[in-house]
């Protein structure tokens, strides 16, 4: 968890995500279970958090969902895909979280679906 730490310095609880989308909780629990969010248990007290970056002013990232299907399918357990997400690639160059955030979807899922095979 240390790792994630250093690459993810902003958590939100579930009510704060679910203030910036202008939704009640419950629909940002079935946003994770649908798997358009990752949420971890963290913090004292231990709640599930989101990394703030997934969410911007606007919403969702846009194809989020879909990079998370791609490597969820492919065995990456949530703290890996975060992992990945939020680690530099010098091959993009930067990391995948901040093109997706740009709506630079076809880079990221193409090394997404490399490495899920």
């Amino acid at each position: 968890m240390n790792d994630l730490d250093e690459l993810i310095p902003e958590w939100l609880p579930l009510p704060d995500i679910a203030v910036r989308l202008d939704v009640e909780v419950s629909r940002v629990r079935r946003l994770i279970e649908e798997g358009h969010l990752i949420a971890l248990r963290r913090g004292s007290p231990v709640v599930r958090m989101v990394p703030a970056l997934m969410v911007t002013e606007d919403g969702l990232i846009p194809h989020l969902a879909g990079t998370i299907t791609i490597l969820r399918d492919g065995g990456f357990t949530d703290e890996e895909l975060l992992t990945w997400l939020f680690t530099d690639d010098e091959s993009l160059p930067g990391r995948p979280i901040d093109h997706l955030r740009r709506g630079q979807r076809g880079e990221v899922r193409r090394r997404a679906l490399a490495l899920a095979l």
